[in-house]
């Protein structure tokens, strides 16, 4: 089980992640979290950081998938000037509504990668889909609340075997 929860690796900060470091992986699909992945809850539109960082992406011909468990307002608002495929309530992390949002852009579990700021949502639903490629940053700005704070805690050791497995390296 532990394998499920290990990230592909861990990342200082989303856009860290280069088009080049996903496009020598075979990656065509980024599917992304929002909310504390590329920007903290409180922040309704994408900064300029958020769109260049993009823009390099879409650049090298990857599509970048918003995936969030965040209501539909929300997702719209950080959309609306984006233009990316962008999907609410996505209960990750169930595979039902993932597997058929990767069916409806035409990706597979080869060519895609999932990124976000969670073990237990978003690396367990890169998992949950077959992704091989799960990327995990840290949390921009995170959630005090007594449920977060334990899943949070929960993390921890697995983040630990994470750098021990890669030698305590951020690779």
């Amino acid at each position: 089980m532990l394998s499920k929860l290990l990230p592909y690796r861990i990342f200082d900060k989303f856009d860290d992640i280069s088009p080049e470091y996903l496009t020598s992986r075979g990656i065509k699909f980024l599917f992304s979290d929002v909310d504390n992945t590329l920007a903290p809850y409180e922040v309704p539109e994408p900064d300029d950081r958020i769109r260049a960082w993009l823009d390099s992406l879409k650049d090298a011909g990857i599509r970048v998938i918003l995936v969030s468990n965040n209501h539909g307002d929300r997702i719209e608002l950080f959309n609306r000037t984006l233009g990316l495929n962008a999907y609410a309530d996505c209960k990750k992390p169930g595979k039902k509504r993932l597997g058929e949002i990767m069916k409806s852009v035409g990706a597979t579990a080869s060519d895609s990668a999932f990124l976000g700021d969670q073990i237990f949502t978003d690396v367990l639903s890169a998992r949950n889909l077959g992704i091989k490629i799960a990327l995990l940053v840290p949390p921009i700005k995170d959630k005090l609340t007594l449920f977060f704070r334990f899943k949070r805690l929960m993390e921890k050791p697995i983040i630990r075997k994470y750098y021990k497995i890669h030698g305590g390296e951020k690779k």
